[in-house]
């Protein structure tokens, strides 16, 4: 952002170039990079129990300085995962978000049908997957 000395007829203007140039250092200040990761963690089965733990998931990257993508909190809320044509719409919306993350979570020792078709297509395309337990800690290995 280029911050000009002088206003628009051409003249010195000190006060609005201290109070911009005042604001834009606050700004760059606040803004710290976070990268996304995309969270994949189980939905099927006993859904609202998926549900919390998945929003403690999301937590966790928060905490570590990320920012999550957890598509199976978004699109249940408005796409039917009953109906196989919405399902089939919000696993491709999900796929889509994946393609803009920097990495792939993946939570819990068991996968899900979804989440190995998940891990597949991460693996695929050689996004970098980190695997952690039902208690965020991470593995070493893949389950």
């Amino acid at each position: 952002m280029s911050i000009n000395k002088y206003n628009k007829e051409g003249y010195p203007d000190p006060t609005a170039y201290e109070a911009l140039t005042s604001i834009h250092k606050e700004e760059a200040a606040v803004k710290v990079f976070r990268p996304l990761v995309f969270i994949c963690s189980p939905y099927a089965g006993d859904i609202e129990i998926n549900k919390r733990a998945a929003r403690i998931y999301s937590h966790f990257a928060v905490e570590r300085g990320y920012i999550p993508i957890t598509p199976h909190l978004l699109y249940p809320q408005f796409l039917d995962d009953g109906d196989p044509t919405e399902r089939k719409l919000g696993i491709r919306f999900g796929e889509i978000l994946m393609d803009k993350c920097a990495e792939v979570w993946v939570f819990g020792s068991k996968l899900s049908e979804g989440m190995k078709s998940e891990v597949a297509r991460a693996k695929r395309k050689g996004y970098p997957l980190r695997y952690f337990t039902v208690e965020c800690e991470e593995m070493t290995k893949c389950p």
